[in-house]
């Protein structure tokens, strides 16, 4: 296959990366039609090989015709499609802790995790980044991961996309130090990207141990992933947005993540509308519409 320019290359992974923001995390085969793919061969001149695999549905390999195209792998329409990695179930909920207890509770868990070389994260990683905020807060957003900026400074949202979500924070009417920050991993994935199941699954225990200290009345989760890893599902973000779930004994709203919101700005609007949910479940008051 020809090699990709690096435009291209960046094209595809912007792409990519808005439609894992949106939720579309996976991509599936779909049936190629014989007679259309009939039809294309002497234009295309490929050459075509069966698998010839006893009981096996039938596979065929076209390979890169002359002119440049791709590999294509076409499946029979009776092929089934590999199902999605579970998610593990979530850990059982912790009991509740006291106020005065809450801020010790968190130490002990990052403790825990220490010098973590629990999943392959840890050989790119710089700082481990565990949280920021009050043991005390009422919310608490969950994001995807660390990048660059967290990565250096061993804080979570703290570059371009952590000051976006402070000015989300403050037109709340609240302050970042009011509020409880962490991510689904503690380390950055090599350039930023979504973390593997595998890494997540990892990861997400500790932070399924910090909201229990922490027991916000509110999570926000910021993105496909975060609101992955939270419910146990996945589904775009369409399907999730807009509504109150119920989670480990409290409430959880989804929103677009920061990132995206610096790559689409024309969804600010959206995410806000998602933030004034939050706020009518806090108690906060809504600004009215002018």
């Amino acid at each position: 296959m020809p090699a990709i320019d690096s435009a291209i290359r960046e094209a595809l992974v912007a792409r990519l990366r808005f439609y894992r923001d949106i939720g579309v995390t996976e991509f599936y085969r779909r049936p190629v039609d014989p007679e259309m793919l009939a039809s294309l061969q002497p234009e295309i001149s490929p050459q075509v090989s069966k698998t010839g695999k006893p009981g096996a549905p039938a596979e065929t390999q076209v390979s890169e015709s002359r002119l440049g195209a791709p590999n294509v792998e076409v499946v029979e329409e009776n092929e089934t499609i590999p199902s999605r990695k579970p998610i593990p179930a979530p850990p059982a909920v912790h009991a509740e802790i006291k106020p005065a207890d809450k801020a010790a509770a968190l130490c002990l868990i990052r403790d825990e995790i220490g010098e973590c070389t629990r999943c392959g994260l840890h050989k790119g990683r710089n700082k481990l980044v565990f949280a920021d905020g009050s043991a005390l807060a009422r919310l608490m957003f969950v994001g995807e991961g660390p990048g660059a900026d967290e990565d250096a400074q061993g804080l979570p949202f703290v570059g371009r996309a952590g000051q976006l979500l402070n000015n989300m924070i403050t037109a709340m009417g609240l302050r970042r130090e009011d509020v409880y920050i962490a991510n689904v991993v503690k380390c950055r994935p090599p350039n930023n990207r979504t973390p593997e199941p595998e890494e997540a699954n990892t990861c997400s225990p500790f932070l399924f141990r910090q909201i229990d200290v922490v027991k916000p009345e509110v999570i926000v989760a910021l993105g496909a992933t975060a609101a992955t890893y939270l419910l146990g599902q996945r589904q775009p973000l369409a399907g999730l947005r807009g509504r109150v779930h119920s989670f480990r004994g409290t409430r959880l709203i989804v929103t677009y993540h920061p990132a995206f919101l610096l790559r689409d700005p024309r969804q600010k609007k959206e995410a806000w509308v998602d933030l004034q949910i939050a706020m009518r479940e806090l108690g906060l008051k809504v600004p009215g519409r002018g």
